[in-house]
């Protein structure tokens, strides 16, 4: 699956690269035609007065009341979905023979204005945009729920404060959408310096096919791109994304959307540009809008995060969770552990602290925990040296635990991968209802799963662990359906796993069961 993935968006990398070897000058910038096409730096017009003269009341004798107005009074406005940034001077252009403003930022001018009318006429919702700049703009996701950034520019250097206020926007559920327009490599090489300042310890990467994103409204397989000077071919989308939980908080285009979403063909004259064309555009920009809306109430759940109160305690001689830190977004649900935790005080005798330790396989004390959590969302790869530690960890008798987080694909696919790197003479084999694992402490027979799950496989309603058996005992225990966002107990839309009560059943029983054979 991750061959096949990469593979299939080697085309789409190729554009970026393109932007990298085929830079213009500020003097080609200028005297390129393609730079003013509608829309491109030049202001919308200004919306009509609704207003004229003799609407005002005859003055008349107090105490008298003035008749009440027979006319209809206007429908108030729809919620605002997302504000536009703001963030250059504003020079001059000539189009049309006239001299108008130009603002760098607002290319293209009614991009995220028509995309809004497209997807809720799609989907039968009314929202609406408006711009602003940083002074502005509020910060606050229950007000603005997506922050758009455009432009052929750079973006400004941010002061600490602004990449302060970012940071806590996003982290309280608000979300960005940047796109590079015309596939610029200034505004992409200066978007990527500011997301990795905001969130140094996170990553912007490419969004793998299985990404709910790519099938949120439309079922988007492939999209049609068109590279320089009318050179078009289909490809898979390319979308990058950073995660905050199991939320995709950021998206980050660096092949152009928003002429597609202003309904306009790419300029034929503008050889290093880069596009999505027409209603592929369109279509994964609703999906765009459509995953964030409904993400929306997880990520504002997330904002509050559980903590381990004894994480700075000394480790006692009691049960200590131990998770595996990899490439493949290791840590999606941070806050399943804990009610985990809390959930095994309350319903076992095993003596547990309430303490989470990150484990990083290379550097792993074989001895020290009996037992390992492993999840992700993203596809990742062991070195020699993680493979080789790991391996020894399980043939001393440790027992690894793992899940998909939301059930996502690229992390099943790898982990199957990986795992049999660690054991190639084992198989991960289905874990009969037989199993003492299912009785550790509750009683497992059938269980609930998620709704995307049960869309899938209606007919599924017994759990479906997996395991390695060696000398009798499990040493892998492993679960294609989430346990963790389970655990999490947050309305994410997107998670295929069980539902949250059988979700800690089956976690409770795995660590007894783990830590009692």
């Amino acid at each position: 699956m991750a061959t096949h993935f990469r593979g299939s968006i080697v085309a789409a990398i190729l554009v970026g690269l393109i932007l990298s070897t085929l830079p213009i000058s500020q003097a080609q910038a200028a005297e390129d035609t393609s730079l003013q096409l509608p829309g491109h730096g030049i202001p919308p017009k200004a919306k009509p007065h609704r207003r004229s003269g003799g609407e005002s009341f005859p003055p008349l004798p107090l105490p008298a009341t003035p008749l009440r107005r027979s006319e209809r009074k206007r429908e108030p406005a729809p919620p605002a979905l997302v504000s536009k940034m703001a963030y250059t001077n504003v020079t001059f252009a000539v189009q049309e023979g006239k001299r108008r403003a130009r603002t760098e930022w607002l290319n293209v001018t009614d991009d995220v204005r028509n995309l809004l009318q497209w997807t809720n006429r799609e989907l039968g919702i009314r929202y609406r945009h408006f711009d602003s700049s940083w002074r502005s703009f509020s910060y606050d996701p229950t007000e603005i729920p997506i922050l758009y950034l455009t432009g052929h520019e750079p973006l400004p250097t941010l002061s600490d404060d602004q990449r302060s206020k970012i940071r806590r926007y996003v982290y309280d559920g608000g979300t960005i959408f940047a796109n590079a327009c015309c596939g610029e490599k200034k505004f992409t090489e200066s978007f990527r310096r500011e997301i990795a300042a905001i969130f140094p310890k996170r990553e912007l990467a490419p969004l793998a096919s299985d990404h709910p994103v790519f099938s949120a409204f439309y079922d988007i397989k492939n999209v049609q791109y068109q590279q320089g000077t009318d050179k078009r071919f289909t490809n898979a989308p390319y979308i990058e994304g950073m995660n905050i939980g199991c939320r995709t908080a950021v998206f980050f285009s660096p092949i152009d959307l928003a002429n597609g979403w202003f309904g306009q063909n790419p300029p034929p004259n503008f050889a290093p540009g880069a596009w999505i064309v027409g209603a592929d555009a369109r279509k994964l920009g609703s999906n765009m809008v459509t995953y964030t809306i409904a993400c929306h109430e997880y990520g504002r759940m997330r904002a509050v995060e559980k903590v381990f109160f004894e994480k700075a305690a000394a480790t006692r001689d009691e049960f200590v969770l131990a998770q595996v830190v990899h490439a493949g977004d290791w840590d999606p649900t941070p806050s399943g552990l804990p009610n985990l935790l809390k959930f095994m005080q309350d319903n076992t005798t095993l003596q547990t602290q309430f303490k989470r330790e990150i484990v990083s396989l290379g550097q792993l004390d074989v001895f020290k925990h009996p037992m390992l959590y492993m999840t992700g969302q993203r596809d990742f790869k062991l070195n020699d040296a993680e493979v080789a530690r790991l391996r020894t960890y399980l043939d001393s008798g440790g027992v690894l635990v793992a899940d998909a987080a939301a059930g996502r694909k690229s992390f099943d696919v790898a982990f199957r991968r990986e795992i049999k790197r660690v054991l190639p003479k084992d198989e991960l084999g289905i874990l009969p209802l037989e199993h003492p694992i299912y009785s550790a402490v509750f009683p497992v027979r059938q269980v609930g799963y998620t709704d995307l799950v049960k869309q899938e496989s209606p007919n599924l309603s017994a759990p479906a662990l997996e395991g390695v058996t060696r000398d009798g005992s499990l040493c892998v225990i492993y679960s294609r359906f989430s346990l963790g966002n389970g655990w999490e107990q947050l309305p994410y839309p997107y998670n295929r796993g069980y539902v949250d009560a059988d979700a800690l059943k089956l976690g409770i029983n795995l660590f007894v069961y783990g830590m009692t054979h």
